[in-house]
């Protein structure tokens, strides 16, 4: 498109490429006619005007006048045609340049067509493939509500809870030798304070579990007088969750059938009791998938978390060894270093009774010293001294006969 400005009341409005070029056709036209027109006219004026100039003059000047009147009027020929030339060129310039735009213009047509053609068949494939996935959505739809029609039509009152274990049991069982080989699906068949649950799933790693779910399946068909809902079993299923030590509880129902929140898929109802979910029949098994997929992503830091507990267990055993040891060596240094004190004290003791004892002996012995200097002084005169009797006794003895006195020696 292109905008055209008016010069006479300055209003600008677009026109498309074909009106452009007629206005540009019509335009060279009837400038170019104009142009002529007034050349023509002018050239005859100019004509009229040189002839009678020139008869005029022919009249009253000579002949050289009349040749530089030519002379003139070839000049202004001349000059004419210079003029016609230069618009022509011009004119066809202009030309030349809105052709090569027109044929740009045609060029970026062709590929926005192009372009919009391309984007048209992608669409038409996405709408394709789209209806074709809601068409396969919509038979497995189809194909669930007339198999649910189906169930509900076999069941009796008495066997609807039955029959609901009896569906999840065989879809576990067909997927057990493929994809949980280590897992243990059984009915809960122990009760714990009056309670139990329908099935206890377990799975393992190298003999170590690492998911537990206690499941319970809810059913009722239409026909039952007194309807259930979800939330009626909420509490006794939290209780045999705990009672039995698994990890996640599980409600398969199909209570409140016309409830879109439980219509929807997985409803997670943690916010009521911890790690509670109720899911429909046909959630069953990616249930048990989705939990046990996101649990082995936690195998690994449960071992590391393991292998770092009990590596801190052996430090931690380690520390109170050797605080153990620290303190009994301790307690020997203790009381070794009291008996070693105490052994100092008593030899101090020793040393000072024998220090005694050496001084007491020092102290006998100088007092026989002086006892054996006092009785080597001794003599008869000293003991007689003053003592008549003895005195007499000793002079009577000295000068008695020698057999008497021998024989007084040996008594």
């Amino acid at each position: 498109m292109y905008e055209i400005k008016c010069p006479h009341c300055g209003q600008a409005f677009t026109v498309d490429e074909t009106a452009c070029a007629s206005v540009v056709a019509q335009i060279r036209d009837a400038e170019f006619n104009r142009a002529v027109q007034a050349r023509l006219v002018a050239e005859t004026a100019k004509h009229e005007t040189d002839k009678k100039l020139i008869e005029n003059q022919t009249k009253m000047a000579s002949q050289e006048t009349i040749n530089e009147l030519n002379q003139q009027i070839q000049q202004l020929k001349s000059t004419i045609a210079q003029s016609e030339q230069a618009k022509t060129i011009a004119i066809n310039a202009v030309m030349d340049k809105n052709k090569d735009a027109l044929n740009d213009k045609d060029k970026r047509i062709m590929e926005l067509q192009s372009q919009l053609a391309s984007i048209d068949k992608d669409n038409q494939l996405k709408q394709q493939e789209l209806k074709n996935k809601y068409d396969i959505l919509l038979k497995d739809k189809d194909d669930e509500i007339a198999r649910q029609r189906d169930l509900r039509s076999k069941m009796s009152t008495k066997m609807v809870g039955e029959t609901l274990e009896q569906h999840c049991e065989i879809e576990f069982n067909r997927l057990r030798h493929t994809g949980f080989q280590s897992a243990y699906f059984e009915k809960d068949n122990e009760v714990v304070n009056g309670s139990k649950g329908d099935y206890i799933f377990r799975d393992y790693d190298n003999g170590t579990e690492y998911i537990s779910i206690m499941f319970e399946m809810k059913n009722e068909s239409d026909e039952t007088a007194t309807k259930h809902k979800n939330e009626d079993f909420f509490k006794e299923l939290d209780k045999d969750r705990r009672a039995k030590n698994c990890e996640y509880a599980v409600l398969v129902s199909t209570l409140e059938s016309e409830n879109e929140l439980y219509n929807s898929g997985i409803v997670d109802v943690s916010h009521k009791y911890p790690k509670m979910y109720v899911i429909r029949p046909q959630c069953f098994i990616a249930m048990i998938t989705l939990l046990r997929n996101a649990a082995l992503n936690s195998v690994q830091y449960r071992h590391q978390i393991a292998e770092y507990q009990q590596t801190h267990i052996d430090v931690s055993n380690f520390e109170a060894e050797m605080n153990d040891f620290k303190d009994k060596f301790g307690k020997n240094y203790r009381i070794a270093s009291e008996k070693f004190h105490k052994a100092i004290e008593e030899i101090d003791k020793t040393i000072d009774h024998l220090q005694k004892t050496k001084d007491a002996l020092l102290g006998s012995e100088n007092n026989l010293r002086l006892a054996n200097n006092k009785a080597q002084d001794l003599t008869i005169k000293r003991l007689t001294r003053g003592n008549k009797t003895m005195a007499d006794a000793f002079a009577r003895v000295a000068t008695a006969p020698t057999d008497e006195a021998e024989r007084a020696s040996d008594e």
